[in-house]
């Protein structure tokens, strides 16, 4: 049954993490830096989608590897990784919502989303094996 977690865990992290940065890639107007990354990749005509991505998918993406940490605890019962993989996503969320009118938002949102996608890479590349019996 931990082995179902793991999987699901591991997918949603990931996901969670790409789909936030792609749908940051897609709000020009509020997060510039990481759009130009975008249209420098050929996704300019994301942002006639503006508000879709800052509306819906941005929030649904970053609950989403919220949720897939949460429910990682239950496949490594290791609290310090569950603590690390929410992190990242709080922040979006908080620069989102709260603090959305504060004006350093921009360095809480990116900050958030390197914390995302760094540690989804790092949980593909060190997640900690299961010991064989």
């Amino acid at each position: 049954m931990a082995t179902h977690f793991s999987f699901l865990s591991k997918l949603g992290e990931s996901s969670g993490a790409l789909g936030s940065v792609v749908s940051a890639m897609g709000c020009a107007m509020c997060f510039p830096a990481i759009a130009s990354i975008g249209a420098a990749l050929g996704l300019g005509f994301l942002d006639q989608w503006e508000g879709l991505f800052l509306k819906t998918l941005l929030p649904l993406f970053t609950s989403l590897a919220i949720f897939a940490n949460v429910l990682g605890w239950f496949a490594h019962h290791q609290l310090w990784r569950v603590l690390m993989g929410i992190v990242g996503p709080i922040l979006v969320l908080l620069a989102l919502y709260p603090l959305f009118s504060y004006s350093g938002r921009n360095s809480i949102f990116y900050t958030g989303l390197a914390l995302m996608v760094g540690f989804a890479v790092w949980d593909i590349f060190f997640r900690r094996r299961g010991k064989k019996a």
